[in-house]
């Protein structure tokens, strides 16, 4: 079982490194596109490292994140749009960078990258508190409503994570371009999670009293 989710991780993991070096450095038409070199290091090294520590502690929250197939019909339209969303902007930003149309200074850039490593440490944090998350939409047997820590605080936190993750990423790449086009995130987080609440309503006991509880979905004192 466990050789079987090594093997799963293992080919996730580089055919993901690999997509995505392709999808930038092509387009770069170079591979001293050093903010590609910088973002897949931001990216794919805490990846890594969560990745260890998830098999050894909690292997079945590891499955769970390595599995994409959504089963509600609205979630996989969001999933196609977000893939449009990722190939189109790390393209541009490849484009961006080979054409000179557009690049960030270097101090954003590296502002930037510190966003998205605290972005992904709040990505970990998530995963520590909430063992029952699931990259699809589903409600697990024996699942109950998790309210402390950053749950207590906004319903969604790991998309509130995502969305730190995915507007900080085309800044770190030095493309104004690609942050334009990745603004397109928000909007399919909030359709995302409205789909997800009615399911959660519906299949979570607890999920409703919850929501009164915590009025906030994504940011505080604002959704």
């Amino acid at each position: 079982m466990y050789k079987k989710l090594f093997v799963q991780a293992t080919v996730k993991y580089l055919s993901g490194l690999l997509l995505l070096s392709a999808l930038l450095f092509i387009p770069a038409g170079t591979l001293k596109y050093w903010n590609a070199w910088l973002f897949i290091a931001v990216l794919f090294i805490p990846m890594l490292i969560t990745g260890i520590v998830l098999a050894v502690k909690n292997p079945e929250l590891l499955r769970r994140r390595l599995n994409a197939k959504e089963k509600e019909t609205e979630q996989k339209s969001v999933v196609f749009l977000s893939a449009l969303m990722f190939i189109g902007g790390f393209v541009v930003a490849g484009l961006d960078y080979r054409f000179k149309w557009l690049l960030l200074p270097k101090g954003i850039v590296f502002a930037a990258a510190a966003v998205f490593l605290s972005a992904y440490l709040l990505y970990v944090e998530v995963l520590r508190e909430n063992t029952y998350l699931s990259r699809t939409i589903e409600v697990q047997e024996n699942q109950k409503v998790v309210d402390t820590g950053l749950y207590g605080i906004v319903r969604h936190p790991m998309y509130a994570a995502t969305v730190l993750l995915f507007l900080s990423a085309p800044l770190v790449l030095g493309s104004l371009f690609s942050f334009a086009v990745f603004l397109i995130y928000p909007a399919i987080t909030v359709k995302r999670i409205k789909n997800e609440e009615k399911v959660l309503e519906k299949e979570l006991d607890g999920y409703s009293e919850y929501k009164t509880r915590i009025k906030y979905r994504l940011v505080p004192y604002i959704w």
